[in-house]
């Protein structure tokens, strides 16, 4: 089954949640309301079904090669991204001085998912390009800007990031790269960089590699830890000290590249300094809250994909009566309530999530554009809450949903030849990459509530209870039920954060035991709020006379997601309040 990009639901959230005519009056945006916004994402969709999309399989099926120091990606990947940066699709949200378009980041975020949604490992470069300009916009030189931006958004070259090293891990405290400096102020880095996503390719002419080293006598820790632009090729065109000595072999992702970089075997790589010395993290941050956020929309366009494969088998594959004997032949699977539940989860759980996502990449351009501060902090404070919401519940789902849709599929399913597999084994790496799902959860509850005592988290609370009192007020048995599990839901989220913020210093473990499922708490919580708000919007549309299936449809996946999502969550909050003994109770020995 091909792709179609779910055009219609991202328009529906950005028009009535995510309110795209509020981001068109930001300064700046005043050409980005809901029709251009309808424009973009079509041309986007026509691009990624008809291009992108078609080389998802191929890729599973023909991964990047790695032969005499060169990678050789996919058939078609290197036509398809010339394509993709000719379209403008790169600098989509980056500044038009440097030839963008400067369009808000709420149209951005639903054009991610599309192209993720399209092809995941295609998409990966132009997701690593994104955070590298963020980064350089932020801390780079005006040189620096003025040399490599334009050319990573007109795709003559990528961006990469360069954290890892094969010692260390997520530990970056323990990077020893190191930086050596040189009399015409550049430097020379020598070192080992492993799980470089596009860190070589054939896609495009130079590579941008944004590196972590050390420069010689900095502090220890991550206190000493500086950034460094090292392109594979000098401005003069000379071949620069970096050079790719293998790719892995992956249970998923398969066509991405993903690369270990040796720096300075002869001589050293030559590199410049972004920013001051040792503040490197705080630089690389920009790039890795950037990516991020792109991640989780990731987790969302693959469950996406991952639900039409499912639905269209559904449809498709004839097999026994329904158990209600209401047909009198066999008949196609989808009428079957088992089926239909896996369907309507896959469905329920990757619309809540988009619409979160949404949400927040509305707040993002409040928080940059808005003429005033204090509504610039608010919701620069709510984006920065719901970052490792999106990370770390969409991407868990698009596990969850994947393998589900394996189930649909049955014995064929388990068969590589359906691709529904693919899907699967692709999901795996969501949860592990830009920050395990345990470290979102660890900065959610350190920087996000402990840090302010979960004034933030309790904000969003009663902005969900506001919800609560507009759905009460409402005759329908929908809004009623979302009503009960909306306000069960924020009510075990207040007594975790409750708890949280209580024992942060008193109990740290016990704040961190819980930490995982405090997060899968509150984006449950988060996500069926703005279903909440989406059955509410339906509700009106509907009884205005506007696309009445599509509206209609819309209103039985919220209820769906309240009684059958929404509900886990006073479960979750136990976990967290009454079981943060047993994670601990257990002697090390034990294990």
């Amino acid at each position: 089954m091909s792709y179609r990009a779910p055009v219609k639901d991202l328009l529906f959230v950005m028009k009535e949640l995510a309110d795209i005519d509020a981001v068109a009056r930001l300064p700046g945006h005043e050409d980005a309301g809901y029709d251009t916004a309808a424009a973009v994402l079509e041309e986007c969709a026509r691009f990624n079904e008809g291009v992108v999309a078609p080389l998802n399989w191929e890729g599973d099926k023909y991964p990047s090669s790695f032969h005499d120091g060169k990678v050789t990606t996919t058939p078609g990947f290197k036509e398809a991204f010339r394509q993709f940066a000719d379209g403008g699709w790169q600098g989509l949200q980056h500044p038009t001085a440097y030839g963008g378009q400067g369009l808000p980041k709420l149209i951005h975020a639903a054009c991610i998912e599309i192209v993720q949604g399209a092809n995941l490992s295609f998409a990966l470069c132009p997701l690593l390009t994104d955070g590298a300009i963020e980064a350089l916009l932020t801390a780079g030189s005006d040189e620096q800007k003025q040399t490599y931006i334009p050319s990573m958004i007109d795709g003559s070259c990528t961006g990469t990031m360069n954290l890892t090293e094969p010692h260390a891990g997520s530990d970056l405290s323990l990077v020893r790269t190191r930086a050596e400096p040189q009399p015409d102020g550049s430097y020379k880095l020598f070192g080992t960089k492993i799980y470089i996503t596009y860190g070589e390719h054939d896609m495009a002419g130079n590579i941008v590699h944004l590196v972590l080293a050390r420069v010689s006598g900095a502090p220890e820790g991550v206190k000493g830890i500086s950034l460094f632009i090292a392109p594979k090729f000098m401005p003069d065109g000379t071949r620069n000290d970096v050079h790719c000595v293998s790719i892995e072999h992956k249970l998923g992702i398969k066509a991405s590249p993903t690369a270990v970089l040796q720096y300075g075997d002869h001589g050293g790589a030559v590199a410049y300094l972004v920013g001051q010395e040792n503040r490197g993290l705080e630089y690389m941050f920009i790039m890795m809250n950037a990516a991020r956020f792109a991640v989780g929309v990731q987790g969302i366009g693959l469950a996406e994909r991952a639900y039409q494969k499912a639905v269209g088998y559904a449809r498709d594959r004839v097999q026994s009566r329904p158990v209600d004997g209401s047909l009198p032949k066999a008949a196609p699977i989808i009428h079957h309530p088992d089926v239909r539940r896996m369907l309507m989860t896959m469905r329920a759980y990757t619309e809540g999530c988009r619409a979160m996502a949404l949400v927040a990449a509305s707040a993002y351009d409040a928080a940059h554009a808005h003429a005033d501060n204090e509504v610039r902090q608010q919701n620069q404070a709510f984006y920065e809450f719901l970052v490792p919401l999106v990370k770390g519940l969409s991407t868990e789902m698009s596990l969850d949903v994947a393998s589900l849709g394996v189930q649909v599929h049955g014995g064929m399913g388990f068969i590589e030849e359906t691709g529904a597999a693919q899907y699967l084994r692709d999901a795996k790496i969501l949860t592990i990459y830009e920050g395990t799902t345990a470290i979102q959860a660890n900065d959610l509850v350190g920087r996000k509530t402990a840090r302010d005592g979960g004034q933030g988290a309790r904000a969003i609370a009663a902005q969900i209870e506001r919800t609560e009192a507009a759905l009460k007020a409402r005759p329908s048995a929908a809004c009623q039920a979302m009503a009960r599990r909306l306000t069960a839901g924020r009510q075990a989220f207040v007594d975790a954060v409750d708890f949280i913020a209580g024992a942060a210093k008193a109990s740290p473990n016990a704040s961190y035991a819980g930490s995982v499922p405090y997060l899968m708490l509150a984006g449950t919580v988060v996500a069926g709020w703005q279903m909440a708000r989406a059955l509410m919007a339906a509700e009106d549309r509907l009884a205005e006379g506007v696309d009445a299936a599509f509206m209609q449809a819309k209103i039985a996946t919220c209820r769906f997601y309240a009684d059958h999502i929404l509900t886990k969550a006073p479960g979750l909050r136990d976990s967290i309040v009454d079981g943060a003994e047993a994670v601990t109770a257990l002697a090390l020995e034990a294990f």
